[in-house]
């Protein structure tokens, strides 16, 4: 029983790994950063499985993922995002790369509450319900910051590519 417990994490790891790294990389704006949050989230994510049965892991490990980076945040205050000399992100497949790299700014540019909140409920496609309890707030919270960060993101991406608008959706 125990080895069909470790064949199932080691097979859950190797399939959300690169999922879970993107959405940390999403977060955080750093990869090297976003490769530690990953590997310490997943070492609790492993721990807490081995412990007690864990009915969804792809949705523990997101949330704990997020509170991983938003603790981080809070013990590490010092340690803020600032200018790159050169961007370290990974080459997109199709699409615009410079518009890609102004979005990524623009979103790193938020608050971390708030970029937590976009990323889960609009990269990672979460309900409002869902992004509410990753992050240990009420589902009104994930609204309001939500409506701050997309305001914040129109604001800073206004002029960019008219046909590229930041929607304010979920009413």
């Amino acid at each position: 029983m125990a080895t069909d417990l470790e064949t199932e994490l080691q097979s859950f790891v190797e399939a959300r790994y690169l999922h879970l790294r993107r959405t940390a990389y999403l977060l955080c704006g750093d990869w090297h950063r976003a490769e530690d949050l990953v590997q310490t989230a997943l070492a609790r994510v492993v721990v807490a499985a081995r412990r007690r049965t864990i009915d969804n892991l792809d949705a523990y490990a997101r949330t704990v993922l997020t509170r991983v980076y938003l603790d981080h945040r809070r013990r590490h205050p010092w340690r803020r995002e600032g200018p790159l000399a050169e961007a370290h992100e990974q080459p997109a497949a199709d699409g615009d790369r410079a518009l890609s790299l102004t979005v990524l700014a623009a979103l790193r540019a938020l608050p971390p509450r708030q970029r937590a909140a976009v990323v889960l409920r609009y990269w990672e496609d979460r309900s409002t319900e869902e992004t509410a309890e990753a992050l240990g707030v009420a589902a009104g919270t994930v609204k309001s910051q939500c409506a701050k960060a997309l305001a914040t993101l129109r604001g800073s991406l206004a002029g960019i590519r008219p046909e590229m608008s930041v929607n304010g959706g979920g009413k």
